[in-house]
């Protein structure tokens, strides 16, 4: 059963190292890869689409991280989704309220595809 992972950056480059870093996944398990350029459009897609997996960055426009994942946590109907927090943001308080928040994960940028490949697969339960 196919899944689907959306990419939430207002970073252009980013979304697209991250759309390359997971294509593998697409060719391999016909996983669905979706982006969005800020927090807002990312939740309307995270409702609508119901991703199984969401990297999301937490300094954007609209809505930062944080906002999108605590609203994604407090909708019952969203919760069972994985959110990665990847962001800049490296110190250690950063991480604690990305986690508190119910993010899965909490990784910095720059990232290391293998990392983010290995992060990705583990949430969607694929074999390794």
């Amino acid at each position: 059963m196919p899944g689907k992972i959306l990419i939430v950056d207002d970073e252009v480059h980013i979304r697209m190292l991250l759309e390359q870093t997971l294509e593998e996944l697409e060719e391999d398990f016909g996983i669905d890869i979706l982006s969005a350029q800020n927090g807002e459009e990312g939740l309307a897609l995270i409702k609508s689409q119901q991703p199984d997996v969401v990297f999301l960055d937490i300094m954007m426009p609209k809505l930062n991280g944080y906002e999108v994942c605590q609203r994604v946590k407090d909708d019952p109907a969203i919760t069972d989704i994985g959110i990665v927090l990847l962001t800049a943001k490296g110190q250690e308080v950063d991480r604690r309220q990305g986690l508190e928040l119910g993010a899965s994960r909490y990784m910095t940028k720059p990232f290391d595809p293998d990392e983010v490949l290995k992060v990705a697969k583990e949430l969607l339960k694929l074999d390794p």
